[in-house]
């Protein structure tokens, strides 16, 4: 009995020192770890050419890494989980020494300088949800091995000077939600796997060279709400479960190769649809009487097809303000091939109206003097358009450029033409108007 006070002495200084001793530990390897990060930072910064505006003065001893501009530490570690250097004029390379910021969630590069390859030391990042690296001057190829951060979510690399293909291997990221690679000089196709992203909601990959078609497994994603994939050479037809993705409210796939319809339906498949264009490729067929119901539609881009028939009425696009299909085979030379113009009086928002280059026909109608005053561009060239120009159309007070050439248009031109103060461009070429050219055009001090 007389030894137990002894021993229990013993075990409470014996537990004691195993605490302190964990502690230090702890410490040890948290300071460790910390000088990782401060050394990865400096390795960074060393890479850095030209800092004009002089954002990585604060990058020193004289205060603790966490505090230098631009990075970000966890609150728990006191390790960097972002470092975002966006749009700070900043040249030079990325550090391969990137990938020593084991704990980072966030890197944000854009709209700076740094050229070279993306280091593929990178991958080592598996905490990493975001990587914008948009609009600098990288090139090289897109890194294979960026399927391991399988935490990422964001991956933003358009603008740069990236070539080769798409890694097929990026398919395994199944979090990622935002994918751009728009304007770069990348080849090859676009990897079915992609479509596996349940979670995809942003797929940019316009201004490339990609070849191929779009694959069918893209119909499976249910939340994509933009999808940009124009100005590639892009051929075969769209699959047809893509015009049921009711999610989407932007829909690019123009300068292509790509042929086929427009689905009848498509106006009520694709209720959020707000820019859609398929200009610049080979479609056929009519306009669909259903685009109406695409009530929040602002962009509309039909340009350089082979579209053909009567264009329906457009009452319900109240939205709409760009609205392109020249160069097309519309119309028939009907009297009422242009009485879907009428319908568009709606439009309060109308700012461009390009019609040019089809087979339109009939009278000029009268309801173009009650077009929205936001109108600027109004091209009706080269079509079998008679009748006069309307009065009022003097109305349109903030046209810019005004196209009626290569038509069957009579009558005298009108004196009020000389009231469109801000017209810079006027073409009646090639009409039969008769009379003298109303002196009032000569106020038009911008033509």
């Amino acid at each position: 009995m007389s030894s137990a006070p002894s021993s229990t002495s013993f075990y409470m200084h014996a537990f004691i020192l195993l605490v302190l001793w964990c502690g230090l530990l702890v410490t040890s390897v948290v300071g460790r770890n910390n000088e990782t990060d401060r050394l990865a930072l400096l390795a960074f910064k060393a890479k850095i050419t030209d800092d004009p505006l002089q954002v990585m003065s604060s990058w020193n001893d004289s205060i603790n890494f966490c505090q230098w501009q631009g990075v970000t530490c966890g609150r728990r570690h006191q390790r960097v989980i972002v470092l975002d250097l966006r749009t700070s004029k900043l040249v030079g390379f990325i550090s391969p020494h990137v990938g020593n910021l084991s704990f980072l969630k966030n890197l944000t590069l854009s709209n700076n300088s740094f050229h070279n390859e993306i280091p593929s030391e990178i991958d080592s990042l598996r905490r990493l949800q975001i990587l914008s690296l948009y609009n600098n001057t990288l090139g090289g190829k897109i890194p294979r091995n960026l399927s391991r951060c399988t935490n990422l979510k964001f991956i933003y690399f358009g603008r740069n000077l990236l070539d080769g293909e798409i890694p097929a291997t990026l398919g395994t990221l199944s979090k990622l939600q935002f994918i751009s690679f728009e304007n770069n000089n990348l080849t090859g196709s676009i990897p079915p796997s992609f479509g596996n992203f349940s979670s995809l909601e942003v797929f940019a990959i316009a201004y490339n060279n990609l070849g191929g078609s779009i694959p069918t497994s893209f119909g499976q994603l249910t939340k994509l709400t933009f999808f940009g994939v124009g100005s590639n050479r892009l051929s075969g037809r769209i699959p047809p479960s893509i015009f049921n993705l009711s999610s989407l409210n932007t829909f690019d796939v123009g300068v292509n190769q790509i042929q086929g319809h427009l689905p009848s339906d498509i106006g009520i498949t694709l209720p959020n649809i707000e820019e859609f264009s398929i200009s610049f490729s080979q479609f056929t067929g009519p306009i669909p009487i259903s685009i109406s119901n695409a009530s929040n539609l602002n962009l509309l881009e039909l340009a350089y097809n082979k579209l053909r028939g009567r264009v329906p009425s457009l009452e319900k696009l109240y939205r709409v303000s760009f609205f392109v299909m020249a160069f097309n085979e519309l119309g028939n030379g009907g009297a009422n091939d242009l009485s879907f113009l009428c319908s568009l009086t709606n439009s309060t928002y109308l700012t461009i109206l390009e019609i040019d280059y089809n087979n339109f026909g009939g009278e000029l109608p009268k309801c173009i003097a009650n077009f929205s005053t936001t109108l600027n561009i109004l091209g009706l060239s080269n079509n079998n358009i008679f009748g006069n120009i309307p009065i009022g159309i003097e109305n349109l007070t903030n046209l810019v450029l005004l196209d009626m050439g290569n038509n069957k248009l009579s009558g005298h031109i009108p004196f009020e033409i000389g009231k469109l103060r801000k017209l810079q461009y006027l073409d009646l070429f090639a009409n039969n108007f008769y009379g003298n050219i109303p002196s009032s055009i000569g106020n038009l001090i911008n033509y």
